[in-house]
């Protein structure tokens, strides 16, 4: 449910300058690759991201660079329908099967990311999801969905199908033995989910660590659901912009379309 009071003591114009500067869409591609690099989406050259465009148009990362170092530049443009990159100088993740497979289930995403995150992985090698011990881990509600038939990687078809069949309409999902998939309506929602599951992810593996067999207090079911209801239903106001001007502070580089 809304809390409208907070909504409405959300100002329209926050302060005495923009938040970020004007954006194309493939510096905000590259710039989410950037900054889930920082939250721990750092496993080499694994891991992908797509943003699907309104002529159907998949924006992605390519295959060959690591996350942080991708540059507005180095984001392909691939076809919705075969995965073929339309434009870009780079190669696309044979993975994209996966992307696509997704998108045809679902109306209602846009933007795709999967990885293998530090903590989420640490879930995945444990056949179980994290319960939710703090504000943080509850900014996105919703369960978490496991899928356990893992029979290769998700470059191949049948198992491609199979993640986005396990997916249903679940928020995001832990792969065992595998890593961490997200979907989001757009950007802005992806990076709140991705960084929530694996902020999540890392307290509740301290905080089982911690107490043992008593075990920790998770956050009631209700307000989990009504938490993040409200910060994921409506997004975390200045949030994303906040995490672009990070990532811009350390490398304007980003930027450049080539």
């Amino acid at each position: 449910m809304v809390d409208k009071a907070l909504m409405k003591m959300i100002a329209p114009n926050p302060g005495r300058y923009a938040l970020v500067p004007e954006l194309s869409d493939r510096a905000t591609v590259a710039l989410l690759a950037r900054v889930l690099f920082e939250e721990g989406y750092d496993d080499h050259l694994a891991g992908h991201i797509s943003w699907r465009q309104e002529d159907g148009s998949l924006l992605m990362t390519p295959w060959e660079l690591t996350w942080d170092e991708m540059t507005a530049a180095d984001i392909l443009r691939v076809d919705g329908e075969t995965g073929k990159v339309i434009e870009g100088e780079w190669n696309v993740t044979p993975a994209v099967t996966l992307h696509l497979e997704i998108y045809k289930r679902r109306e209602d995403v846009n933007v795709v990311i999967h990885n293998h995150p530090r903590w989420s992985s640490v879930f995945s090698g444990l056949h179980r999801t994290p319960d939710v011990y703090d504000q943080t881990a509850a900014q996105v509600n919703g369960d978490v969905a496991f899928f356990n038939e893992y029979d290769g990687t998700v470059n191949q078809s049948n198992e491609a199908v199979a993640t986005a069949e396990a997916l249903g309409d679940a928020k995001w999902a832990i792969l065992a033995n595998h890593g961490a998939v997200v979907t989001a309506r757009d950007v802005s929602q992806a990076y709140l989910r991705a960084m929530t599951l694996e902020m999540r992810c890392r307290l509740a593996w301290h905080v089982d660590c911690a107490a043992g067999q008593s075990g920790g207090v998770p956050i009631a079911p209700q307000i989990v659901e009504q938490t993040g209801g409200m910060i994921d239903g409506n997004g975390f106001p200045f949030l994303w912009e906040a995490m672009i001007r990070r990532a811009l502070r350390k490398d304007e580089n980003i930027l450049n379309e080539g």
